[in-house]
């Protein structure tokens, strides 16, 4: 159960609520005590002591990300989303040419997707059907360079190539499996295959990305 809070209290929890819910984050300690007219002391504790009491939740000490929480202590949903950045696309089909710069981002929810430096890949082709992830599907990935037999990876080949497949390592090679009978299984030499990522979700349909 939250704790009562005092009236300065529910004043700065009833700012950073205005301010989260009209910008998406929380304000600088800077701007915050210009906002209410105190220091950035007073600020600063009372954002702690509104943690302590249950009502928010920081990412980290230092970190401007503040999740209001409800009387469950879970992160209030109109709260829980975080922006990811698409990465190009990647073929689920023939390789194509992995590309590094950012085409938009893609808003997820933080409280089913909690790793660090997600990306999102835009996927083409229909290799993976059978896994449930089709053509213009967005590919949440957690970043990795390694993988567990099974896995469904992004992973990189002959070092231009990007492609999502399921993962197996065998002992003389790599395989990168298709969950579409259409499709052949590849096999490449450990040399010729560099994961980037693994799959942690799927997004569906062009209304994620800004």
């Amino acid at each position: 159960m939250q704790q009562e809070l005092t009236p300065k209290q529910q004043h700065l929890l009833d700012y950073l609520r205005r301010i989260i819910d009209r910008k998406g984050q929380a304000p600088s300690l800077r701007h915050a005590a210009a906002d209410l007219g105190v220091s950035h002391a007073a600020v600063a504790q009372g954002i702690k002591a509104l943690e302590a009491k249950g009502y928010i939740k920081r990412e980290g000490r230092y970190s401007r990300t503040v999740y209001l929480l409800n009387r469950a202590r879970e992160a209030a949903a109109p709260h829980r989303w975080r922006e990811v950045p698409i990465i190009g696309q990647v073929t689920a089909g023939l390789p194509m040419y992995a590309q590094q710069e950012w085409d938009g981002t893609v808003v997820i929810d933080g409280a089913v997707f909690t790793g660090d430096n997600l990306f999102v890949l835009q996927v083409q082709g229909d290799s993976m059907r059978d896994a449930g992830i089709l053509n213009d599907d967005l590919a949440i990935c957690q970043p990795r360079q390694y993988a567990e037999n099974g896995e469904i990876v992004v992973a990189l080949v002959h070092n231009e190539e990007a492609t999502v497949k399921r993962f197996f390592r065998r002992a003389k090679y790599i395989e990168l499996r298709p969950e579409n009978p259409d499709y052949p299984r590849m096999r490449y030499r450990f040399d010729e295959v560099l994961v980037q990522g693994k799959v942690v979700g799927i997004q569906r349909g062009p209304n994620g990305i800004k």
